[in-house]
């Protein structure tokens, strides 16, 4: 049976969010607000897990979801390497709506979708998240929509696509409305594949700071 939780005080948010750490960790889905849009996250270690947050979403694996993470840390132990502009991003952008695609660790045991050995992560910059984050660990996400559909920006928003495939529901009240800027650093050069709710003169400018 769907749980929705209302985590806008402190108090509800201790009921909550445990509950939310629990059904991730069974291998349920969750669907919790973020600094963009609201999420619906799975366990990024259960394949059969992401699996239903990508049947969930009406979607197959040649979209991938991406990770979150509670800090820097967790993401460089995803990663096979962080490259010196994907550490200036994070310092300049973390928690925040900036997601780097990464080579992704080959010894992890996952599988996120065809990400043809990459992995999408990013730190968001909300309460409800990090808390999630640190209970539950890494966090195989997507926006908490159907595909093709607007992303949820409420609660409301998020229960009428997605019903009772989810677990768990936390109510964090409405989120940003603009996805995440995604840079991809697995080539030569980063290259912003979307700009997002941070504009692209913002990451130039972070990584012009210290070039070479």
């Amino acid at each position: 049976m769907t749980q929705v939780h209302d985590c806008r005080t402190e108090a509800t948010r201790e009921r909550g969010i445990p509950r939310a750490t629990g059904a991730l960790r069974a291998g349920q889905l969750a669907v919790f607000p973020t600094d963009t849009v609201y999420a619906i996250g799975a366990s990024a270690f259960d394949p059969q897990a992401v699996n239903a947050l990508l049947a969930a979403k009406q979607r197959g694996p040649d979209k991938p979801a991406s990770v979150l993470v509670a800090d820097p840390a967790a993401a460089e132990d995803l990663v096979h390497s962080l490259p010196a502009d994907g550490r200036r991003l994070i310092d300049a952008f973390w928690p925040g709506a900036l997601s780097l695609i990464l080579p992704a660790a080959p010894s992890l045991s996952w599988n996120l979708g065809n990400t043809r050995g990459t992995v999408m992560v990013r730190m968001p910059d909300h309460p409800l998240a990090l808390a999630l984050l640190r209970g539950a660990g890494p966090i195989a996400q997507s926006s908490a929509n159907l595909t093709g559909r607007p992303p949820a920006t409420t609660l409301e928003q998020a229960r009428e696509q997605l019903g009772e495939t989810v677990h768990t529901y936390l109510d964090g009240g409405p989120s940003g409305n603009l996805p995440s800027t995604i840079v991809d650093l697995t080539a030569t050069a980063p290259t912003v594949l979307r700009e997002g709710a941070i504009p692209r003169a913002a990451v130039e400018a972070a990584l012009s700071r210290y070039p070479g």
